[in-house]
């Protein structure tokens, strides 16, 4: 290949000027990738290239549920420039994969349960050869009528020999009996979103001479997606690689294996390298979603507010397949009743297959849908009782120490009243003119057709809360070797980097741990032991802690010889800017000194304490850890029109530590953006399970120009003492909070219960 995917380059770690940036945990340092994506050079999976390239496509299903009766592929292989065409016939190992249940065919046999899902895959000498010869594969499909109502999955006849349920979760806890003197009720809908990366999805193959292959891909989860290729080509797992080529940043699981497959299986029947950029519409066809949900909640009440029951209904669309359903289903369940105090909690919960597109693992799945649920119902109990909505908050807010319906006690830092009472305290944006200078200020900016004196400025809250790392007993482990030579230290990490910082936080422990300012973090390949996927902010966990453990025992390592040599322990000696010193001033000399051209190196692993699944109750301590958000949000809504516009998003946050400021804020500013487009815009819309307009024209991503003013008004660094560095994850839980406090502020400015996400133009219109 053309690209370079060997040692990475040593980063710039110095101003304009000269002179050295800051380093070590707590300072803002740069991401080493950040000049090579500014400059266009970042050598991303789209720009692969081999000698003896063939290209690939895939033909997809244009129909949501249909029975194949026959493909016909020989008209595809008679066109000049076609070198393979394969079915479900040519998969030689397991026919079925999956994240978590392998229940998705590679190719559809015998039914299509979803619209585009593939059918056949084609590889030639040229991409536009490679889609005609696609379009040219005939199929014969008997069309049946699909099931797309979610609620009717129950009674429909089984479109998986699965069945159509993939998992219920009943939680009980508490007086079933107990009763409040105030009740609300409420059912809510969710939309279907999706991760629009905005870099294309791409791969290439290559055949190995051994009868292997190696696949290079934008995985997030490289260990699990060879694991996944080997089944399928019938290899052992040592006879495929995965190269992590650059990930153009991860919103969820970047890499569909319906793109991953097809390509391995090209490469080995043709004995060419084989390469697939998804086009824009494949991309929203393949990759999974957020869930859809409907939800029915009812809240009990006391007199003053204080929460006595919540009963609640859960039911997530998976689509086809169940991907990472039962795990959403889980999140969903376990914080139905969000961050407060519930003493009793009776939620019934479930995840079914439908015909609609796929559904998995999207940042907080399963708990945003459910924050933006149950804070609705909180702005009801305010309207009923007549009480400030941020007050009703404070009065039941969750604390350590407290008990979750699952029965789980919450032993991590939960300073949720504190971080309302930042956000809530926080001076309200100026009201705009009566008559507004730049038009682009009105809801609907300048071509929307409103009136100022139409506009209605609202103000609401959100408290959310997500799950660090996995749950139910997920082993999460990941292994790091630190090894240093010519004053050069290297990280070999299989963590892959998505844009949430690792490479960067890498970099930061071992400057900080072994004093040395030249850190490199090694490309991921599968040739490294697992690291696990990057989601939940398992790598700034469990990934830094392997990091920072193998650094520590690289710095023993350097340390010994001196603090033998007078008479000392290494823990008398301290690194500060590359110069070991004693306690006592006795010692002192350089790092580089102390290396004296040594090679040093170890090798650790991090794994946290154990969890438990759930029982049949919906019981169990089944997550490490927690992290907790506040945002209130400042909307303008023109209530004749219904068009809204946020105009501040206030933002507190409990993030344990803060590790790099300039990171952690722009995820965080990153994740309220994504929930924004959440809260107004974004809805793949599939009627009759056809996804419609599968571009990012139809599909209404958030702009510069739909961001609103973002303020992080307080972080808390409290730190949770069994996490490495005692921080958390920063990006899910934004993510998850954001929608509900704009939904809450579009309440409050039109009177409107708002019980759907995004949020239609009607439903802001005021009565």
């Amino acid at each position: 290949m053309s690209e370079d995917t060997g040692t990475a380059a040593a980063p710039a770690d110095t101003a304009p000027g000269g002179e050295p940036l800051p380093h070590g945990i707590g300072a803002s340092l740069p991401s080493a990738e950040c000049r090579a994506k500014t400059e266009g050079t970042f050598p991303y999976a789209a720009d692969l290239w081999a000698e003896g390239l063939l290209w690939a496509a895939v033909l997809r299903s244009p129909y949501a549920h249909a029975r194949i009766v026959s493909v016909d592929t020989s008209h595809a292989l008679e066109m000049p420039g076609v070198h393979a065409v394969i079915t479900h016939e040519d998969v030689p190992g397991d026919a079925l994969h999956g994240r978590r249940t392998p229940d998705r065919p590679v190719f559809a046999s015998d039914v299509v349960r979803h619209h585009g899902e593939p059918i056949a895959a084609v590889a030639a000498d040229h991409p536009d050869t490679a889609r005609m010869a696609a379009a040219a594969v005939i199929v014969e499909y008997e069309v049946l009528e699909p099931v797309t109502d979610p609620e009717k999955a129950f009674e429909a006849e089984p479109l998986h020999p699965d069945g159509n349920l993939i998992r219920h979760i009943p939680l009980r806890h508490g007086d079933p009996e107990a009763v409040g003197e105030l009740v609300v009720e409420g059912l809510y809908r969710i939309g279907r979103q999706d991760p629009a990366p905005i870099g294309a999805e791409a791969g290439l193959a290559v055949p190995r001479p051994d009868g292997g292959v190696e696949l290079y891909v934008a995985s997030t989860d490289p260990h699990a997606d060879r694991d996944r290729a080997a089944a399928c080509y019938g290899l052992a797992a040592d006879q495929v690689k995965v190269v992590v080529t650059g990930v153009p940043g991860a919103t969820a699981d970047r890499e569909d294996a319906s793109f991953q497959l097809p390509l391995g299986l090209l490469a080995l029947r043709t004995g060419c390298p084989v390469k697939l950029t998804a086009t824009r519409e494949e991309s929203f066809l393949g990759h999974a979603h957020r869930h859809p949900t409907l939800l029915r909640y009812r809240h009990h009440a006391d007199a003053e507010g204080r929460l006595v029951k919540v009963e609640a209904q859960i039911l997530l669309d998976a689509g086809a397949y169940a991907d990472t359903s039962g795990e959403a289903l889980a999140a969903a369940v376990s914080f139905a009743c969000g961050p407060y105090v519930v003493p009793n909690a009776f939620i019934e919960g479930w995840a079914v297959r439908t015909n609609n597109p796929p559904s998995g693992h999207v940042r907080g799945e399963g708990a945003m849908q459910v924050c933006a649920a149950y804070e609705a119902q909180m702005d009801k109990i305010a309207k009923k009782l007549g009480v400030d909505p941020a007050e009703l908050r404070l009065r039941n807010a969750m604390a350590t120490g407290d008990i979750m319906p699952t029965g789980q006690t919450v032993t991590c830092p939960a300073p949720v009243a504190e971080l309302l009472a930042a956000v809530r305290d926080f001076p309200l944006p100026e009201l705009p003119k009566d008559t507004p200078v730049d038009e682009w200020l009105l809801p609907g900016g300048p071509e929307g057709a409103g009136e100022p004196a139409a506009v209605r400025r609202g103000v609401g809250y959100g408290l959310g809360m997500v799950q660090l790392l996995g749950a139910e007993g997920a082993d999460e482990v990941s292994t790091a070797t630190v090894k240093v030579h010519d004053g050069v230290a290297t990280v070999i990490c299989a963590a892959v980097e998505t844009g949430q910082g690792f490479a960067t936080l890498a970099r930061q422990i071992v400057q900080e741990t072994l004093g040395i300012e030249d850190v490199r973090v090694a490309p991921v390949d599968t040739d490294q032991p697992p690291a696990g996927p990057s989601c939940r902010g398992r790598h700034t966990w469990v990934s830094g802690g392997a990091v920072e453990r193998a650094a520590k025992m690289v710095r023993t390592q350097l340390l010994q010889p001196l603090a033998h040599k007078f008479g000392m322990s290494t823990e008398l000696l301290q690194i500060t800017d590359g110069k070991i010193t004693s306690y006592d001033g006795v010692l002192s000399t350089t790092v580089t000194e102390a290396l004296d051209g040594k090679e040093l190196w170890a090798t650790a692993q991090c794994r946290p304490h154990p969890t438990e699944p759930l029982d049949e109750a919906g019981q169990g301590d089944a997550f490490v850890g927690m992290a907790f958000c506040a945002i209130r949000a400042v909307v303008d809504v023109d209530i004749e029109l219904g068009s809204v516009r946020v105009v501040e998003l206030a933002v507190a946050q409990d993030v344990g530590r803060i590790l790099n400021p300039a990171q952690l804020r722009t995820r965080i500013e990153a994740g309220v953006t994504q929930g924004v487009g959440a809260a107004l815009t974004e809805n793949l819309r599939a009627p009759r399970g056809l996804v419609r307009h599968p571009d990012l024209t139809g599909y209404a991503l958030p702009t510069s120009l739909d961001t609103p003013d973002i303020r992080i008004v307080k972080l808390v660094e409290e730190r949770d003492v069994v996490a490495p560095f005692g921080a958390k994850a920063a990006s899910a839980v934004p993510v998850v909070t954001s929608p509900a406090a704009i939904a809450s502020a579009v309440r409050a400015a039109t009177g409107r219960p708002v019980n759907r996400l995004p949020i239609r133009p009607q439903a802001a219109v005021a009565q």
